[in-house]
């Protein structure tokens, strides 16, 4: 059975381009946290990376054998932040790349290892399936109130001497980040439409398990003649990931971090786990302050933004209990007002 929806890129466009669902296997896509493959406590090789990957990947596969057509995304802070700490220490002798390239870099680079382990752990567990990391680019509105205003730290921190000499040859913006130094300020656009939507249609209609839109998807804007030119921004992941699942007509969007459940009045004698709520009650929680900018708030966004444009189900919790949750024994499940 197969489904038609409307894709965003639509929007933009003179005539509409259906993007069509084969519902025989229901989409999930799964964001996954950038920590999820580079967490703070490693130094960074490749070898580190691939066993993480390796380790997570086998949490995957059992999503996969519980039924599910996964589309994988993923974040990238820290690996594009040490992007652009080599492209800092090399300024003098190679030019910068712009944020955009940067971005891309590593889509390819984390890309390239997660197909690897989940490719190979899959295998393993006798399921032949490709899977393939595909470079995508996300429309950014050039009007973005965002570009005027740089507001995303990106990269390491580095003493105001430092962080003025780089951006005298460089241009790129600094700012004062919690008394611990000074770290690269970009904008952080809206996400308007998925450029490669239709391709990823295509690999899972082929069968395959698509890694796209890694760290938020390259941003770009779409030109008056229909051509698309990279900006330096930064594209929330998880807001991403919204856009993505509802414009796929996916039934799950699944958000994975480093907590079990979301909780309301965290770290506090009255801190309680939610392990269910509606659009409404999430929506509120958010409006009394529960969930700060810096921590659950982007993907209670994301997620209120999915169940907006989609009637599906999200669900947040840890690596972990993944497959769990899915089955509805663990995690927090946010769903449409009834």
């Amino acid at each position: 059975m197969r489904r038609t929806v409307p894709s965003p890129q639509a929007r933009s466009r003179a005539a509409p381009e259906p993007v069509t669902v084969n519902t025989a296997r229901p989409r999930v896509v799964v964001a996954l946290g950038g920590n999820a493959s580079y967490p703070p406590t490693i130094k960074g090789t490749a070898e580190e990376q691939l066993a993480l990957m390796a380790g997570l990947s086998e949490h995957l596969v059992h999503m996969i054998n519980g039924g599910c057509q996964l589309v994988l995304t993923h974040g990238n802070g820290p690996v594009v932040g040490n992007i652009l700490f080599r492209m800092a220490r090399t300024a003098s002798e190679l030019p910068p790349m712009p944020m955009d390239v940067c971005v891309a870099h590593s889509q390819g680079g984390m890309g390239y290892m997660l197909q690897q382990s989940l490719g190979n752990v899959m295998r393993s567990h006798g399921l032949n399936a490709p899977v393939v990391c595909l470079l995508t680019q996300v429309e950014v509105d050039a009007h973005d109130p965002a570009f005027a205003h740089p507001t995303k730290p990106v990269g390491r921190f580095f003493s105001k001497a430092e962080s003025e000499g780089m951006a005298a040859g460089t241009g790129w913006d600094f700012i004062e980040d919690s008394g611990r130094g000074y770290r690269r300020v970009v904008a952080s656009p809206q996400p308007r439409a998925i450029v490669d939507l239709v391709a990823v249609d295509a690999l899972l209609d082929a069968g395959v398990v698509p890694i796209v839109a890694g760290g938020g998807g390259i941003p770009v804007v779409r030109q008056p003649d229909g051509s698309y030119h990279g900006v330096p921004a930064v594209i929330d992941k998880d807001l991403t990931s919204a856009l993505l699942a509802a414009s796929l007509g996916a039934e799950r969007l699944v958000m994975l971090t480093a907590v079990d459940r979301v909780a309301v009045d965290f770290g506090k004698p009255s801190q309680r786990f939610i392990d269910r709520m509606s659009a409404s009650e999430a929506k509120k929680h958010a409006a009394d302050g529960q969930f700060p900018p810096g921590s659950m708030g982007p993907k209670i966004d994301a997620a209120l933004r999915f169940l907006a444009a989609r009637k599906g189900e999200v669900v947040i919790t840890s690596l972990e209990l993944a497959s769990e949750a899915l089955a509805g024994r663990a995690g927090t499940h946010i769903v449409p007002d009834a």
